[in-house]
């Protein structure tokens, strides 16, 4: 059945930035799709947001896998009939380590779901907004910091990050035609249980352990929101949202 409420796509949303940004979502009147791998978490996050059963709905799904996405996406367009947004978030790292010592097996793990996870979910949701009627949508796709400088011993998640910067152009040059617009926002520490151990300090450019200052989840989950809630003829093509004294501008 189709919906005249927006509908929303957010990948790695069973906790973090995902869960988030999907409550937040939902917080501002759209109909959710939750997806990730662990179906358990994500109707977890469902019941947390306390809404009608047809504005949240988690589907499991891993974001590496084509077959896998090709399903979700046959449920959404089943479901809804169309596509408005779709926040590309799902993400692995591995623990920091010299790319002398990564093994290939940890390199494309990395590499499967945060760049192949995302060019499948960009294909998908592209090809969804060219045909659905009205025609386009938007894709916002989670970059990071390390879109743009490197933490030590982080080879497989930011050369991932800076190929999606790559892929976040591309896509925004071929989506014009069909009144798709394309745009990255690039996280600095935001808290989660992935920067918990911030706190504790990690390594920094020059061979010292320090603690790093995050910032509140939520302001990230606001932030894409805003981008989403523009209208398609306008794009926040980048946005950078960081702690403000997290060790960016000058690291190293």
């Amino acid at each position: 059945m189709a919906s005249e409420t927006k509908i929303a796509l957010v990948t790695g949303a069973g906790s973090g930035i995902g869960k988030h940004t999907a409550l937040a979502f939902l917080k501002h009147n759209y109909s959710v799709v939750l997806t990730g791998r662990r179906a358990e978490t994500l109707e977890t996050v469902v019941k947390e947001a306390d809404v009608a059963a047809e504005r949240a709905v988690a589907i499991a799904a891993d974001v590496s896998d084509p077959l896998s996405v090709s399903a979700l996406f046959a449920e959404i367009e089943q479901r809804y009939e169309r596509l408005d947004v779709i926040f590309n978030n799902a993400g692995v790292n591995v623990p920091a380590i010299s790319i002398g010592d990564l093994t290939f097996e940890q390199w494309k793990n990395v590499i499967d779901v945060n760049l192949n996870g995302v060019f499948l979910c960009t294909h998908a949701a592209f090809n969804l907004m060219r045909r659905q009627e009205p025609q386009g949508g938007r894709i916002i796709n989670n970059g990071s910091i390390s879109a743009h400088v490197p933490r030590p011993g982080s080879a497989p998640y930011t050369a991932s990050k800076h190929a999606i910067t790559g892929l976040t152009k591309s896509t925004s040059l071929d989506g014009r035609e069909f009144n798709i617009a394309c745009s990255q926002i690039d996280i600095g520490n935001a808290a989660s249980d992935m920067t918990a151990k911030m706190q504790q300090g990690v390594p920094q450019a020059n061979g010292t352990i320090a603690p790093e200052p995050t910032m509140d989840v939520e302001h990230v989950a606001n932030a894409v929101v805003h981008m989403a809630s523009l209208p398609l003829d306008a794009n926040i093509q980048f946005m950078t949202l960081m702690a403000t004294t997290m060790p960016f501008i000058g690291r190293g």
